[in-house]
């Protein structure tokens, strides 16, 4: 007899792909008016779960039941007549058209046959306020920052009105104030009845939020437990073992500096930041939402333009706004957006890796394709990138394993100043500490490896020193003996060179429109 709660019910589903078994007999449920936490691995199967649910891939057997009614979800619109919303981690956003439009894109109000733009704006506008964003419902998307971009997708799946509402990392890229935004949001859907299907990597929101956890390992359910479980036990059932110490940083011996950068300076975003990073350091960035770390670090690689300012490499120039000129240098830059800038998701594993050193390995116009295979080779299973083999498109990956291919391609250019921005977002805890391991292993190797992170905790964690940024500048600097999370904000929230700061240093961090460096994950 079925459950007059129960909103939805997977059994026994089971999905392969060519040479992968993505999922393996899962059984998962949602109830009215529950968040319930899809927790895993990345690469575990939970997208591929999500997406049968949405409509996106159909399973190859199992049942998927909705109200106690066995259904077949071909399609997103088979999705939608369901009540099944879904927020993916990538947005799903067309970046020409305006918010109101997003928001309604093809269910836009009409009026005697014509759209009614200002009924469909006046609702965005309502929509929009619910969910705590200030922004126009007439701006265009492409102009709106990560975060932003986000809560105009939860705005999208409300107008829905759906029974159920799939949360794929939605917290992400946001910060403290709009993850407490969304938290709300989402208390309020459950007091409404609706059914939230919640996936996350940050431990501590599954209690603050959470009813129940279904765990998967490997494509299959292995646990059902409460939201009150400890996370030692959920880390467990994630990865199959304990996981000891979640920051393992094995500080090396310090060398010369490598990576100098002096009174870099770029009207408007930046202004004076210096600093440098020793042979076998690792520096941490931290700061608030525009302190400019993302932008400092592009113009460090030469992605984008500076005003004033050098930056040199073991004491050689390096030229600047050329992208080249840094990588002959020895400098690489794992980007924020490793889908958007770090990888060409239509290539393979094996093309991906081989990107940075494809120049050093031509001769005469050709490829030393057979070099490139056997390097690729060691650094994928020196990763552990979990594929079907090097020719699997990168696009087909798991988060984490893509990170591991953006790093490894690095690894194979033997690069001497790494850059890290944001190197674990959206990356489950046992791949997070894979990347920590090989930070330690640059390290000790003589690199520098210099850090942006909006989480706190892995900053505090991993760094040497901790440069702070506030107002594009640099506020100050901290070695890891005292780097607090309050000395930390008390630099990032106060004007940068003013008499209360705690000994500002000329050697500072860089800092972006990134998220929010208070948020304690």
């Amino acid at each position: 007899m079925s459950n007059p709660d129960e909103l939805l019910r997977i059994e026994g589903i089971r999905k392969t792909f060519p040479g992968v078994v993505a999922l393996d007999s899962v059984d998962f449920d949602l109830r009215r008016g529950e968040v319930h936490v899809l927790l895993g691995e990345n690469g575990a199967g939970k997208s591929t779960l999500i997406k049968m649910l949405s409509g996106a891939f159909t399973p190859d057997s199992g049942r998927i039941l909705a109200g106690g009614q066995e259904v077949r979800i071909q399609g997103a619109q088979d999705a939608e007549r369901l009540g099944i919303a879904t927020i993916y981690q990538e947005f799903n956003l067309v970046p020409d058209l305006t918010v109101a439009e997003n928001i309604f894109l093809g269910r836009q109000p009409r009026r005697f046959g014509v759209i009614d733009r200002k009924r469909m704006e006046a609702e965005a506008a309502v929509l929009l306020e619910r969910v705590g964003v200030r922004v126009s419902p007439r701006a265009r998307v492409r102009e709106l920052g990560i975060a932003r971009l986000q809560m105009v997708e939860i705005a999208k799946a409300l107008s829905l009105d759906a029974r159920v509402l799939i949360m794929d990392e939605p917290t992400a890229v946001l910060t403290s104030e709009e993850v407490e935004k969304l938290f709300s949001i989402v208390r309020t859907l459950r007091e409404d009845g609706v059914g939230v299907v919640f996936i996350t990597h940050h431990l501590e929101e599954i209690a603050a939020l959470g009813d129940r956890v279904t765990v998967v390992r490997d494509g299959r359910s292995v646990g059902q437990v409460p939201a009150s479980t400890p996370e030692e036990e959920l880390v467990r059932l994630m990865v199959g073992r304990s996981i000891e110490q979640q920051y393992p940083r094995e500080r090396a011996e310090t060398g010369p500096a490598l990576l100098t950068v002096e009174g870099l300076t770029r009207d408007g975003v930046f202004h004076d930041v210096s600093f440098e990073v020793r042979a076998g350091e690792v520096v941490g960035v931290a700061g608030l939402v525009g302190a400019g770390r993302t932008e400092v670090v592009r113009a460090v690689f030469g992605a984008d333009p500076y005003d004033r300012g050098t930056v040199t490499v073991d004491g050689t120039g390096v030229r600047r706004h050329d992208v080249g000129a840094a990588m002959a240098a020895g400098i690489g830059l794992v980007p924020e957006d490793r889908k958007g800038q770090g990888l060409v998701l239509d290539a393979s594993v094996e093309e991906n890796l081989g990107l940075v050193t494809l120049r050093s390995a031509t001769r005469a116009g050709l490829v030393d394709l057979k070099g490139q295979h056997t390097a690729a080779e060691r650094i994928a299973r020196q990763l552990g990138v979990r594929m079907a083999g090097l020719g699997q498109h990168v696009r087909t990956l798991s988060g984490g394993n893509q990170q591991k291919v953006v790093i490894g391609k690095w690894l194979l250019a033997d690069t001497r100043v790494l850059i890290l921005d944001e190197p674990t977002r959206g990356i489950d805890v046992g791949a997070k500490v894979e990347i920590y391991r090989l930070v330690n292993e640059l390290t000790a190797a003589g690199a520098a490896v210099l850090m942006i992170s909006s989480d706190l905790p892995e900053v505090l964690g991993m760094s040497d020193r901790v440069l702070v940024m506030a107002q594009g500048r640099i506020a100050g600097e901290l070695p890891a003996g005292e780097a607090t999370q309050d000395a930390v904000m008390a630099l990032a929230v106060g004007a940068p060179g003013a008499p209360s700061d705690p000994s500002p240093s000329p050697t500072s961090p860089t800092s972006q429109t990134g998220t929010e460096a208070s948020r304690g994950h």
